[in-house]
């Protein structure tokens, strides 16, 4: 049985995540499914013992049904939020996502049949010029995607209204 690096204790819940930035013709992969009420970056809880790299390619596997190859780690992201209404309600939650750059296949065909927490999910091909019009997490996407960026990035993103 794999276990998920992340815990709850009372109202506060934390995860260890590993996470796909998949771009093909000018629009980036995001994930849906019927509980949440927005769109979110493929990936997933990295497994106790498993590398965060074998753990995107395992979830981008799960959820697209496509092999990707990882191209390169490119973002460090820690992420405050709370969820108002959806499987994290209540919570006070604080994840750690490793973002990787897959190779782009030249095509934005998959196969995807993954479900979360029993629920059917369906991946979006969403533009990236056009990203602010989605309700899409993580909210630093569009910009970090019209920029050049040299190295690993750190971005710390604070969405709790205390």
């Amino acid at each position: 049985m794999e276990y998920n690096c992340g815990m709850t204790q009372g109202n506060r819940w934390f995860r260890y995540r590993a996470a796909a930035i998949i771009v093909e013709d000018g629009c980036v992969l995001f994930a849906r499914n019927e509980i949440e009420d927005y769109y979110y970056s493929i990936g997933g809880a990295v497994h106790m013992g498993e590398t965060a790299e074998a753990a995107v390619k395992r979830e981008v596997l799960e959820e697209t049904g496509v092999s990707y190859e990882v191209d390169h780690l490119a973002v460090i992201h820690e992420n405050f939020f709370c969820d108002s209404n959806g499987s994290l309600q209540g919570l006070d939650c604080h994840e750690i996502a490793l973002y990787f750059v897959m190779k782009p296949r030249g095509t934005k065909e998959l196969h995807s049949n993954s479900y979360t927490m029993g629920v059917r999910e369906t991946m979006h091909w969403l533009p990236i010029a056009e990203l602010d019009r989605y309700k899409a997490f993580p909210t630093f996407m569009k910009q970090y995607l019209q920029s050049e960026h040299h190295g690993i990035e750190h971005i710390v993103t604070d969405e709790r209204t205390l």
